[in-house]
């Protein structure tokens, strides 16, 4: 994989000043952090929001959802604790941000988006960046993948409606899945962690607000 260029000079000190953000925020992973300030967010941000594209807030993208706040995706990302040479599976591609900060940090991300639309724009994403592992798929991201299971890693990115047996049941013995979990308008972000003997134990991380996870595709593409 090649190394996409660094941002412009013009937005350098507002990246700075984000990753300066996240680490006084609790996210010390030295490598999520690079992760961070090597992924130009204003590259997934609608043109309406770019003067915000920096800001620790989420943003509206298309098809009513959002682009996450850097700091829930860096608490995601570090509570992976994700290896080089792991397979990773994100439920929800979205803009593709999160799916980009994965893919610098992992073998492989199979990433599920259930609008084409955004599918189609995340896509065009990776490229640009030449983010050659990201393998994509238009469908129902509660399903999983299950061609390509077992993983390493899940991340999910809206939230369950509860504990995600299907998705639990594609990952390694010894293997995370972070998601939200709940019905409501706030939900717990939850770390399963693998005991190697086909048992989980369950972290609750802190409290989010996320879409809830659908079941099949959606018909506005």
């Amino acid at each position: 994989m090649k190394r996409p260029q660094k941002s412009s000079p013009e937005v350098q000190p507002q990246m700075a000043q984000l990753v300066l953000s996240l680490r006084t925020q609790g996210v010390t992973d030295p490598l999520v952090l690079a992760a961070v300030e090597r992924t130009p967010r204003d590259l997934f941000t609608p043109d309406l929001f770019k003067n915000r594209s920096w800001e620790d807030s989420a943003l509206p993208i298309a098809c009513g959802q959002t682009i996450s706040q850097p700091y829930i995706v860096s608490l995601m990302t570090q509570a992976l604790t994700l290896e080089p040479r792991a397979r990773v599976l994100e439920i929800g591609t979205g803009s593709g941000y999160q799916t980009a900060i994965l893919a610098r940090l992992s073998r492989l991300v199979y990433t599920i988006e259930r609008y084409r639309t955004l599918m189609r724009e995340a896509e065009a994403r990776f490229a640009s960046l030449q983010l050659t592992n990201v393998i994509t798929r238009f469908g129902d991201g509660s399903l999983g993948w299950a061609e390509q299971a077992p993983f390493d890693r899940i991340l999910v990115t809206a939230a369950a409606p509860e504990e995600p047996k299907t998705l639990l049941e594609q990952l390694k013995p010894s293997g995370v899945l972070v998601a939200p979990i709940g019905k409501g308008p706030v939900q717990k972000l939850c770390r399963y962690a693998g005991d190697g003997r086909g048992g989980f134990t369950m972290e609750v991380l802190c409290e989010v607000r996320f879409v809830p996870l659908l079941d099949g595709v959606a018909k506005e593409q």
